[in-house]
């Protein structure tokens, strides 16, 4: 798995390595009952749908560069400017450049994200009390060191630029492997990290219709980050409803202090610092402008209805996801019945002009 990394990632302030002390109890499971059936069922369908990253078509030229201009060439700029209404117009090779800039910094969280969730998983291993549990995380450990390989890959061989871990996503991974209490691994990880990415996943589809290397790649995580999102949820079922009201409560702190924090890293503020602009100017502008805060919103469609199923949006969870404008997801269906999100019409309307000009694209 060779392959020329032409532009290694940057290093965050924290160092090359970053040291996380966890502490937590190993389990092992000596009665082997496999009773589980709707684990099992998911740890077959993991098994068969293992894939391998070599096999994917690493010859297939990237130029992302080139794609975004014929865009912005098309008029993909004056909708930009005339709809989203930015702190001030860009330049057509200024709108490149940030374009390319912001599918860098989401990719690069992505990888970021995904070598979180190897090592999260890695502990849910030997945290989980059930033999058939242990099996689909075992199988889910070598999913994300496949996802971690694709996308620095991607990001070094065939993108050229790439940005290092955001801090609050940062600040949430140590929490999530730190933490002793094995429900808060699931909860961390397979719930509110893995939820957000994956409707994330389907925004880069539809933002890069015309690259079909990163389709394909998006296009095989999605399927994987599926059934580990309803991992979660399959595993979690019940727990909640048995906990003590202070138990429940550090759960609900938990909850809403990963959502602000995924809210923070969504901003996108080390993009504006790489490209000189006013950084809270620009922040400002993401933070009120009705489509930046769309996208934000949308990338919680998946995390509320599961948090519901597992009996987590309790008040005072309603009450923070109110005010951040993500309550109305709540009755949408959860990841044992709907496995992928679907972005709302309206964005896919707006993202489908933008990248086409005002035509239709891909």
């Amino acid at each position: 798995m060779k392959y020329p990394q032409h532009n290694p990632l940057p290093i965050p302030e924290s160092g090359t390595h970053e040291s996380v002390r966890a502490t937590m109890d190993t389990v092992f499971d000596w009665e082997y009952d496999l009773s589980r059936d709707n684990l099992l069922a998911l740890y077959e369908k993991g098994k068969a749908a293992t894939w391998n990253a070599a096999d994917l078509a690493w010859d297939t030229p990237v130029d992302l560069e080139k794609l975004l201009r014929d865009r912005f060439q098309a008029g993909a700029g004056q909708i930009f400017n005339s709809m989203l209404n930015p702190p001030r117009d860009l330049s057509p090779e200024e709108g490149v450049q940030m374009n390319l800039n912001m599918n860098a910094w989401m990719l690069s969280q992505f990888l970021h994200g995904e070598q979180g969730a190897l090592l999260a998983t890695a502990k849910v291993v030997q945290q989980v009390a059930d033999e058939e549990a242990k099996f689909y995380a075992a199988n889910q450990v070598a999913d994300e060191a496949r996802h971690v390989e694709v996308y620095h890959r991607y990001l070094t061989e065939k993108l050229g630029c790439s940005y290092e871990v955001n801090p609050h996503l940062q600040t949430l991974l140590d929490q999530i492997v730190s933490d002793s209490r094995w429900d808060v691994t699931y909860l961390g990880m397979q719930i509110m990290v893995e939820g957000l990415a994956l409707a994330a996943f389907g925004m880069v589809k539809l933002q890069m219709p015309d690259e079909p290397l990163i389709q394909d790649i998006t296009s095989r995580i999605m399927g994987d980050e599926a059934r580990h999102v309803a991992f979660g949820v399959l595993a979690l079922d019940g727990i909640y409803q048995e906990m003590s009201a202070s138990e429940l409560r550090e759960r609900e702190d938990f909850v809403i202090e990963a959502t602000h924090l995924m809210r923070d890293r969504l901003l996108m503020t080390q993009v504006y610092e790489r490209l000189g602009f006013d950084v809270q100017q620009w922040t400002e502008w993401a933070i009120q402008t009705p489509f930046m805060k769309g996208f934000r919103q949308m990338l919680f469609s998946k995390i509320v209805p599961n948090l519901k199923r597992l009996g987590l949006l309790t008040p005072r969870v309603r009450e923070a996801y109110d005010q951040l404008g993500i309550l109305q997801f709540e009755n949408l269906k959860d990841s044992t019945e709907d496995p992928e999100p679907m972005p709302p019409a309206e964005l896919v309307a707006l993202l489908t002009q933008l990248r086409g000009g005002g035509a239709e694209a891909g």
